[in-house]
């Protein structure tokens, strides 16, 4: 019977060093899980204006180019307005790529 008080300090020890490890324990990458999730969203909107972007530019360059071949010059210019439009997207998904670094950059305790 002499292992048994033995035996509770090392359970009192070990439940100490729980207590301990439970306390110093760090907190999550980012303080609010809400604003991280924006901020994933906002990255994503801003990638896929960029695919959209980057198609609509190289489509309207080949429409302008083919209105420009044929002599339809409407055609040439809807295909200059759309490449203007990708363009235009593509800057908008740039942007919300910044935005969306600068927001998890800012919720980071």
């Amino acid at each position: 019977m002499k292992a048994f008080p033995w035996l509770i300090a090392g359970l009192a020890v070990g439940a100490a060093a729980v207590v301990v490890a439970a306390l110093n324990e760090p907190e999550n990458t980012y303080s609010d899980p809400d604003v991280e999730h924006a901020a994933n969203r906002i990255g994503a909107w801003g990638a896929k204006q960029r695919v959209k972007g980057g198609g609509e530019s190289i489509l309207g360059a080949a429409k302008q180019k083919f209105g420009e071949a044929t002599g339809n010059y409407d055609l040439a210019d809807e295909g200059a307005g759309e490449q203007t439009v990708g363009h235009i997207k593509d800057a908008a998904g740039k942007a919300a790529d910044v935005v969306s670094d600068t927001i998890k950059d800012l919720n980071r305790p």
